[in-house]
């Protein structure tokens, strides 16, 4: 967790030294949002690239170890499904990327496989290659939804019988506030108060990467270029 409002106290105290201009509550709820979901999308490039190039095998600086790490808190396990209509299903909500889906029959937890669209066009016209309840598999419908084959099984397919593993996304981001004389006072003990789900050392990244969307909504490029330089300085520590 990151607090929110030490990341707001940041970005104004930038801001305001750069002669910026005022970032309002709202305005930075907004871009506190999009900038976490950057930074959370970039994980998973990251992710790839470096298990591209190998880890250094160092305990505390191998940099797939740290990826692993941050991605790790957004995974769920088994998590059934949130409605199961003959043999479509709809995955659970706030999803963000859809892992291993397996299928319960009772006694076993059989991994689902999928496929594309085309594959099972062509496994349903071969009586080898068919699904079967021992072997099944899925396609994606919409983003929302997947269909298993064979379409019809036993025990049925339902909530209880299918689940998967997957990943989160992070909750909005929220900074609450009291209006006192006219300024906007944190309210640390506001119900919907949210602070950033990211892992503490994208504390940075975070200041930076919003204090860039605000330069360019606010139409001020020289704060996008001193957040813009912040942020490639981030990068090229990561990558050294």
């Amino acid at each position: 967790m990151i607090s929110i409002d030490t990341v707001y106290q940041k970005v104004l105290a930038i801001a305001n030294k750069e002669q910026r201009g005022y970032i309002t509550p709202q305005e930075f709820n907004l871009l506190a949002e999009q900038a976490q979901m950057l930074i959370f999308e970039q994980y998973f490039y990251d992710l790839n690239q470096f298990n591209r190039a190998g880890g250094n095998g160092m305990e505390y600086a191998d940099m797939m170890n740290i990826l692993e790490e941050k991605v790790a808190v957004f995974e769920k396990q088994n998590i059934d499904m949130s409605a199961v209509s003959g043999s479509t299903a709809t995955l659970p909500t706030n999803i963000y990327r859809l892992g291993t889906v397996f299928y319960n029959n009772g006694t076993d937890s059989i991994i689902v496989e999928k496929v594309s669209n085309q594959e099972i066009q062509r496994m349903n016209q071969a009586s080898l290659y068919k699904p079967t309840e021992a072997r099944p598999v899925y396609t994606r419908a919409s983003e929302t939804k997947i269909v298993i084959y064979p379409t019809s099984a036993t025990p049925a397919y339902s909530t209880s019988s299918l689940n998967c593993n997957n990943i989160v996304k992070p909750e909005v981001p929220k900074w609450t506030y009291t209006i006192v004389n006219e300024q906007a006072l944190y309210n640390g003990s506001a119900a919907d108060k949210q602070d950033f789900q990211l892992h503490p050392s994208d504390q940075e990244d975070l200041v930076y990467k919003i204090l860039e969307l605000s330069g360019i909504i606010m139409n001020k490029p020289g704060l996008v270029q001193l957040a813009d330089k912040e942020e490639m300085q981030g990068v090229q520590n990561e990558k050294m």
